[in-house]
């Protein structure tokens, strides 16, 4: 997993770890990796996999805002 504080590929400023939210009726969870393409769901707007999904941790950097992501077991809600 990479470290909590790095440096930023961009502009060697200081990085940032974080979350992007997912917002769902009433909840915000953790935005999940899951592998394949998209496909409509009439009722969800998008069919999810039953397993396989992977938490996204993300980088921000505090100088120039640049974003980095990675999907790891690692960053579930605790």
């Amino acid at each position: 997993m990479p470290a909590t504080e790095s440096k930023c590929p961009k502009c060697n400023g200081d990085m940032q770890q974080g979350f992007v939210m997912d917002n769902s009726y009433r909840s915000h969870l953790v935005s999940h990796w899951a592998a394949g393409e998209p496909h409509k769901s009439f009722w969800t707007g998008t069919k999810t996999p039953g397993e396989g999904l992977i938490p996204i941790g993300t980088f921000r950097c505090r100088a120039c805002g640049f974003l980095e992501s990675y999907a790891l077991p690692g960053y579930e809600a605790k």
